[in-house]
């Protein structure tokens, strides 16, 4: 079974086929990182114009890649939630206008939990080049789902069968890295600046804290981020009042490296301590992380070290937001409920995993 995927929720473009839910046949994503790095974040009016502009040259490359025609494409999966509204209504307007004029059941996909289903992604078909996990997860699985919007500890019993055990309670990991780089004046996207300035840097120079929470499972990095704050207006000689937007300007690269690495080792450690508790507890055959934080190669370091279990990892182009993982799900959700009809499918800009289309009635 082929589906064509279809993912907008942000920043990215993005279409896939993939072949019953774990052969990679296309994966076609148009970034628009360029675009909002002047602005130091997504400016959502930008990004639906942009996805405005090239979804159906990004729908007709994931085809044309695949070789496929329209024959060849049993089903549609698209991201309904969460995300920006106006690029999740670009879009589902693109799949559902495609669903009825090329007759293709319709499925709708809840973004965080298609990005664990990136790890489910085993071949691929030439001339592609990723370095894919040598089997899919088994379960039950423990997922850690870190990005910029999101971290989350998810048990999966089965596909469409999980427990969300924890999460953030302010920021997401992944924004709580954009934020710091900024303090210390490094690019956006803070996720790669940072771990790129961390190489140069020593992760012991300023000793950050761990929030402590009152759910095991959950997470905080608002005070981590605020700690770095204040670190750093302690370390150029200024005092609390100071605005942040100066800091940068005071650093040498030497001071800004070491801030990049103490707060980059602070806050995969919390997410790692977090997970190897949910993993002592919960005894899970099998661990994935997802989400655009997945790429990071000190929290892959971490974890691999920490756990005591083999950990495939998803390459780091899947990590972030792309269609190949929405069409890997959709092939699941279709094995196990009916498609929607695309004059009643919305879109939710704000949705739990606790409430995706496994347990809501879309029609």
């Amino acid at each position: 079974m082929r589906i064509l995927g279809i993912e907008s929720s942000c920043d990215e473009t993005a279409a896939a086929v993939v072949e019953d839910g774990y052969r990679l046949i296309s994966n076609v994503v148009n970034t628009q990182i360029d675009i909002h790095a002047q602005y130091g974040g997504v400016i959502p009016e930008v990004a639906a114009r942009s996805h405005i502009e090239v979804i159906n040259p990004v729908i007709q490359k994931a085809l044309d890649d695949a070789q496929c025609t329209w024959d060849d494409i049993d089903a549609i999966a698209v991201t309904y939630a969460p995300g920006l509204i106006g690029s999740l209504l670009v879009g589902t307007l693109a799949a559902r206008t495609l669903a009825v004029l090329k007759h293709k059941p319709l499925y709708p996909i809840h973004h965080v939990e298609a990005h664990v289903y990136a790890n489910f992604i085993t071949d691929q078909a030439a001339p592609l080049a990723f370095t894919l996990p040598s089997k899919q997860p088994d379960f039950p699985m423990l997922a850690l789902i870190v990005s910029g919007g999101h971290s989350q500890l998810v048990l999966f019993r089965d596909h469409g069968n999980y427990e969300l055990l924890g999460q953030t309670q302010d920021d997401a990991v992944g924004e709580a890295f954009d934020k710091v780089a900024k303090i210390i004046g490094l690019p956006y996207p803070g996720g790669p600046s940072i771990a790129q300035a961390a190489l140069g840097g020593d992760p012991h120079a300023y000793r950050l804290p761990k929030s402590k929470m009152k759910s095991a499972y959950d997470f905080s990095f608002s005070g981590l981020k605020t700690a770095v704050l204040r670190a750093v207006q302690a370390e150029v000689g200024v005092d609390t009042t100071f605005a942040s937007s100066g800091l940068a300007a005071r650093l040498n690269d030497v001071q800004r490296a070491n801030f990049a690495a103490s707060f980059q080792h602070t806050a995969i450690e919390t997410l790692v301590d977090t997970a190897e508790r949910a993993f002592r507890d919960h005894s899970p055959a099998s661990v994935v992380i997802a989400g655009g934080v997945a790429a990071n190669a000190e929290l892959r370091r971490q974890l691999s070290e920490r756990l005591p279990l083999t950990i495939d990892y998803a390459p780091m182009a899947l990590c972030t937001d792309n269609a190949a993982m929405i069409a890997s799900l959709g092939y699941f959700y279709a094995q196990k409920k009916p498609e929607v009809s695309p004059a009643d499918l919305k879109v939710t800009p704000s949705l739990s995993m606790t409430n995706t289309a496994w347990n809501l009635s879309l029609n």
